[in-house]
């Protein structure tokens, strides 16, 4: 089979490499049907993850049509069309039995972390891929749900609702602040509309970003750019600042501007991914009472999730801007890696 192969940082190829196997009971194999590219993949092809190790296929996003089960898989069957979660559970562990499948104890080369597709085992930017504990960790898709509204399951919309909206406590009546308009911001914004916010602000440098989180819930937008920006966001308030604060960039500056927006008694809910360390001016913020949550997404609301998507309750094909196939690989990383460029957000590889 042909699969996306990390080479080293800064070096990626498309290439043959061999047909996955069945290793475990509890194993399926998949024949994907459409993968995308994640913000991750673009960290783990800079070396800013250095646990992944060279000839490691990328990927940990999909949906497919198993192709061969593990004797000890019932539950699902060849045939089935499926949504891979991004976050493998055995179901079974003290931490999956408590919902917190992202650091599940059974998952491969490093216990602790549900995440492995594309990090500690081989991901899903191949023709074919091994699915570790298969009923916990696939969910089937409905009969007439499309590849783009199926794709946006996988991650980014569990993890802008799971880590953004639930962690940050939106409640009704809410005012949130989402900083960073990419596709995981965008999920946060789209996903705090189902707690009744009365006010929801996007925040971004990119007027076009900030136009298109209009299309998906956002009530007003601020350009960060702008020197007033704070004074802009605080004028939506009553003066005292927002109810939550979402960081959906992973930069430094991004996680600061949510502290300095969020009111007393607020929570700053971080997506972010942070390449290094953040000051936390804890000499001021003590005083206010804030909470400040982080984490990697459960994808324990993806069953949720899915049947809003089914319902058109959440339009999720949306996100999708560009469409690729699987031999276009390389110039589909082109144009996520380059996504301003472009007016990217998620890309489609079938």
């Amino acid at each position: 089979m042909k699969a996306l192969v990390y080479k080293g940082p800064g070096k990626k190829a498309w290439e043959e490499v061999a047909d996955p196997k069945i290793q475990e009971a509890t194993d399926v194999i998949v024949q994907m049907v459409a993968t995308t590219i994640c913000g991750t993949d673009l960290h783990i092809l800079k070396g800013d993850v250095p646990e992944v190790a060279v000839g490691r296929i990328l990927g940990h996003e999909g949906i497919g049509v198993i192709t061969e089960i593990g004797d000890g898989v019932d539950r699902l069957a060849v045939g089935d069309r499926v949504i891979l979660s991004c976050v493998s559970s055995c179901g079974r562990c003290s931490y999956c039995r408590k919902g917190l499948y992202s650091h599940c104890l059974a998952t491969e080369g490093m216990a602790g972390i549900g995440w492995i597709f594309g990090y500690m085992i081989d991901g899903t930017q191949a023709e074919y891929v091994r699915v570790p504990f298969a009923e916990n960790s696939v969910y089937r898709i409905p009969d007439g749900m499309t590849d783009a509204e199926g794709i946006l399951l996988s991650d980014i919309l569990p993890t802008g609702f799971e880590i953004g909206v639930q962690y940050g406590h939106v409640q009704p009546g809410d005012v949130v602040a989402v900083i960073g308009s990419g596709p995981v911001g965008l999920s946060a914004v789209m996903t705090s509309r189902l707690y009744g916010p009365s006010k929801v602000i996007a925040i971004d440098l990119d007027d076009a970003r900030l136009q298109r989180a209009k299309e998906f819930g956002a009530t007003e937008t601020v350009n960060s750019g702008d020197p007033d920006w704070k004074d802009q966001v605080l004028a939506l308030t009553d003066g005292l600042g927002v109810d939550v604060a979402i960081e959906a960039v992973g930069m430094p500056e991004t996680f600061t501007m949510a502290t300095v927006i969020v009111r007393p008694g607020g929570n700053v809910a971080n997506i972010g991914v942070h390449g290094k360390p953040v000051d936390l001016a804890l000499n001021e913020l003590w005083i206010k009472n804030i909470d400040i949550s982080m984490g990697l997404v459960n994808t324990n609301t993806l069953g949720m999730l899915l049947s809003l998507v089914a319902e058109h309750k959440l339009p999720a094909d949306k996100f999708v801007t560009h469409e690729f196939t699987f031999d276009q690989m390389l110039e589909a990383y082109e144009v996520f890696g380059h996504a301003a460029d472009h007016d990217a957000l998620k890309v489609l590889i079938h």
